[in-house]
């Protein structure tokens, strides 16, 4: 890794989860809500389903549609 400036943040994209980025941060939504994080680092919600929306609660990790199981499916 290389040595950033004291006054640089370290973002890091998790494929499929949220953005990590090193707090305290302070996040100021579309609709102008601000929302502030003392944590060390932030997980930041990209899927809009956290119910703490902008922070993420990992509810990326649920699963939207359930598949039926085979023996369940019926015929056909």
């Amino acid at each position: 890794m290389t040595d950033l400036p004291a006054d640089c943040r370290r973002v890091r994209v998790v494929p499929g989860g949220p953005v990590l980025v090193e707090g305290p941060v302070e996040l100021t939504g579309a609709d102008g809500r601000t929302v502030t994080a003392d944590r060390f680092l932030v997980a930041v919600c990209t899927c809009r389903r956290s119910k703490r929306y902008p922070l993420c609660d990992t509810s990326h990790r649920r699963r939207i549609r359930q598949e039926p199981d085979e023996d369940q499916a019926g015929p056909g």
